[in-house]
Parts: structure tokens; C-alpha cells; sequence
């Protein structure tokens, strides 16, 4: 009884309550690379851990599952493709094609593996978001551009949501990448879950499921 008098009196208590138990929510995964994994951040400091808090925030009923890993490529992100659908998601976010650029692979593969994976998405009934990213300037300027361009292209082709530019809020802001130059900190893996929501949000909706 004392215990839920207590929660009766904390703040927020009502809508907590009113939220359903975690299995019954559909599932939205946060598909990618170390970016997602949230490397170099304690536990809860990643991008999906604050996009589940701002969802909530905002009434959206869903369990974003974290499905990073730091180093994978697009070629990986196939492989992972059938463990992801045995989650049988609602929405995916796609974030992958980093390390591609970083390993400076050829763009035409990393296209065409990024093609075959909204593809098996799409032929699950998967709604997709599509999350882009650039690389550091010494990777030079035409490698550069014709990076950046798959991601529109891809997104085009198949008609999905697109976050052109996943650190478009961060590389202004002071405090936001980690000392290795590549990855967001807390404050920066906030800033990229709000970065996210405009281009999420009409992929989502509210009520009963």
C-alpha cells in the first residue's frame, strides 16, 4: 500500500500508469553502427535511450530497441537483417554506411547493400527511416559528395523517410562529439534523437494498437 501511495504522489505518475506494459507496445529498432550502439557512453547515454524518453514524452506508445554495434558496416548490416525481423518491428531506423565511408570503401557497394537492406524492410511491411551521415574533410571532396548522394539516392528509390544529415545539429555546438572526433557524447546523442523526431514522426501514430 505504501508503494502505491508513493507512486500515486510522484510526478508524471498518471501517465506512467497509463502506459501499457512494454510487450504490448510496437516496436520501433534503432538499427546500426557504434553511433546507435552509443561506444564510449555509460549505459542509457545513447541516441535510442533519449528518442525512447522524447516518444514518451510526447505520447507515442512504442519500445525502441537498441540495435548497435560498433564497427559494422553495411555488409553487416545485412547479415543482422533476419535477427532484427524476428523482432517484427513496426519502424526501423537505419543508420549505416560510417564505416564504409571511414574504411573508404567503394560507394556503389555500400549503395547497393543499403538498397538490399530497405528492401528486405520494405518486404516485411517495415515503415523505414533512413539516416544519413557524412565523414571528415580529409576524406576529400569528391569521395565526400558522392558519399552523402547514396543516401538520397536510396531513400528516393524506395520512397522512404530521410535524416539527410544525422550530426546536422552537432557539429555547431560545442560539447557534443567525443575527443575522437567521430562519436557523440550524451549531449550529443540527445541532440541526435531530436535531429531524428520531425522526419519520425509522421511514421508513427498515437492510441491503441
Amino acid at each position: 500500500m505504501f508503494s502505491v501511495a508513493l507512486l500515486g504522489a510522484l510526478p508524471g505518475a498518471a501517465f506512467l500508469a497509463a502506459q501499457p506494459p512494454a510487450a504490448n507496445r510496437p516496436v520501433l529498432v534503432c538499427y546500426g553502427d557504434s553511433i546507435t550502439a552509443g561506444y564510449g557512453l555509460p549505459y542509457g547515454q545513447a541516441y535510442p535511450d533519449f528518442l525512447q524518453k522524447d516518444l514518451d514524452a510526447e505520447g507515442y506508445r512504442y519500445k525502441v530497441v537498441n540495435r548497435g554495434t560498433s564497427g559494422a558496416t553495411t555488409k553487416d548490416a545485412l547479415a543482422g537483417l533476419p535477427f532484427v525481423l524476428k523482432l517484427h518491428p513496426a519502424v526501423v531506423i537505419v543508420e549505416f554506411g560510417g564505416n564504409d565511408g571511414l574504411r573508404g570503401l567503394p560507394v556503389a557497394g555500400t549503395r547497393a547493400n543499403l538498397d538490399r537492406l530497405l528492401a528486405g524492410l520494405e518486404a516485411a511491411h517495415v515503415k523505414i527511416l533512413l539516416a544519413g551521415i557524412t565523414l571528415p574533410p580529409d576524406y576529400g571532396p569528391d569521395y565526400i559528395r558522392s558519399f552523402q548522394q547514396i543516401f538520397r539516392d536510396v531513400a528516393a528509390r524506395h520512397r522512404v523517410a530521410l535524416a539527410p544529415m544525422l550530426y546536422r545539429n552537432l557539429v555547431h555546438t560545442q560539447g557534443t562529439i567525443q575527443s575522437d572526433g567521430i562519436h557523440p557524447t550524451a549531449k550529443g546523442s540527445a541532440l541526435i534523437a531530436a535531429t531524428l523526431l520531425p522526419a519520425l514522426r509522421p511514421l508513427l501514430r498515437k492510441g491503441r494498437y
